[in-house]
């Protein structure tokens, strides 16, 4: 059977290389790095090696967890600890939601979330009618009033896409919520004992998935890893491909791209323009995270931090300048046990259109997080070790008219026989389908 060639080992291009090698093919996986993984990165802080990228993956979508447990990788989840939100100067207990839109409006109002004002709004629904694509803003906005969408919808859907709540596309980013703000009335079914958790990681860290996944690569006579292997160009060829890299050529009867849209468009400027002008168009938030650890027995550490919580997010209307700090200690049981006495976190800064406020020193970045932990929870003390990793260009935005754009993309490139795209850009950001996004690219070559 004729050669493949992947572009990039994130978790998408080292899924489609294994998926073309358990089908038979020869496959070349090239890395413009000099590791794979892409988001899913480990660091060390203060002797601790934790995830500095992303650090859990859906559970109720299968994708991440099969594959997973296929390479024999130990699953688990969060502990019960719950999560805050930080706003109108208190930490605030997040209630029942759909990505913002509250499901139990007394349940809201407990929560002191919102103003007086913005729980009367919220309590006088008005059924959203809205025609075609529209944000989750403007969905969420019209049913419960705007301060939902601030207080609410905002750091939620900050957390996921670092995007603005009134630009995202609800079809795209949060399709459930068309049918549930359809309704009347809006309720769920209240949570039942023992249901699957929501959300599952690799014990010891989501950086263990991609290595697992390149081990497996490299185990294999018909497949081989290249790093630091940037790809320059993609050239259609009467009998495939030729990829070029500063190494060389190399040809492939097949080739997947699983990068960003921006390198992908660049590569697919020439073999499928239209599908490159629809690539250029999707634009992408920076983010950076800066992993803490401290000192439990420190004076007021575990007065400040040990609450039960699990963290907090931060609504932009608020003018802090962290978006969100997951307290991984009190979320994960196996940082906890690693930390032997610490306790790590991590706070979440930049949203889309913020990356000036990026572009300074990693020590500007560390004292902005700890200020801010400072006034949400009292914390004073200094942190034994401080680690920050940068995002740039790291969240693809799903615009309002995403879906179509997808389609009309994914249209241009079949129109290219043996070329295939996948990755955080199409179908999904998170780890399960970003997965799937490559089984998907895979199926279509094969079939």
């Amino acid at each position: 059977m004729g050669r493949a060639i992947v572009v990039g080992a994130g978790i998408a291009g080292l899924t489609a290389a294994r998926a073309l090698a358990d089908a038979g093919r020869d496959v070349l996986l090239l890395e413009a790095t000099d590791r794979p993984g892409g988001k899913l990165r480990s660091g060390e802080v203060a002797g601790i090696t934790v995830d500095v990228g992303a650090e859990a993956m859906l559970h109720r979508r299968p994708e991440g967890t099969a594959l997973a447990t296929d390479l024999g990788l130990p699953l688990t989840h969060p502990t019960p600890a719950s999560s805050r939100v930080w706003t109108r100067d208190a930490l605030r207990r997040l209630p029942r939601t759909v990505m913002g839109a509250p499901v139990d409006l007394d349940d809201l109002a407990d929560s002191g979330i919102l103003s007086a004002e913005g729980l009367e709004r919220a309590r006088h629904q008005a059924v959203a009618h809205l025609d075609g694509d529209v944000s989750v803003g403007d969905l969420v906005g019209a049913r419960y009033g705007d301060e939902v969408v601030d207080r609410l919808v905002e750091p939620l859907l900050g957390g996921v896409y670092a995007g603005q709540a009134r630009r995202i596309s609800a079809r795209s980013a949060a399709p459930q919520l068309l049918d549930l703000l359809a309704r009347p009335e809006v309720t769920l079914p209240a949570p039942v004992t023992g249901a699957p958790p929501v959300f599952a990681a690799v014990a010891g860290g989501m950086w263990r998935l991609p290595l697992a996944l390149e081990a497996d690569l490299r185990d294999r006579d018909s497949a081989e890893v290249r790093y630091d292997a940037p790809v320059t160009a993609l050239r259609r060829t009467p009998s495939g491909f030729v990829v070029t890299t500063p190494a060389g050529a190399e040809a492939a009867e097949l080739v997947v791209l699983a990068t960003p849209a921006a390198p992908s468009a660049r590569l697919l400027a020439d073999p499928a323009p239209d599908a490159a002008a629809e690539l250029e168009a999707i634009a992408y938030a920076s983010v950076a995270l800066v992993t803490f650890a401290f000192r439990r027995a420190d004076p007021g550490v575990a007065e400040a931090l040990d609450t039960g919580a699990s963290g907090f997010l931060v609504p932009p209307v608020d003018g802090r300048r962290v978006k969100a700090s997951t307290f991984s200690f009190a979320k994960w049981d196996w940082v906890r046990t690693a930390g032997e006495g610490l306790l790590v976190l991590r706070t979440s800064l930049g949203r889309f259109g913020e990356e000036a406020s990026l572009q300074v020193p990693d020590e500007a970045l560390v004292r902005a997080s700890l200020a801010d932990l400072a006034t949400a929870t009292g914390l004073t003390a200094p942190p034994v070790d401080a680690v920050v990793q940068r995002w740039g260009g790291g969240l693809p935005q799903y615009w309002v008219g995403h879906a179509d754009r997808i389609a009309r993309l994914r249209a241009a490139v079949a129109r290219v026989p043996g070329l295939a795209v996948c990755g955080a850009a199409y179908d999904g950001v998170g780890i399960p389908a970003t997965i799937g996004s490559a089984q998907r690219a895979v199926a279509g070559l094969l079939a």
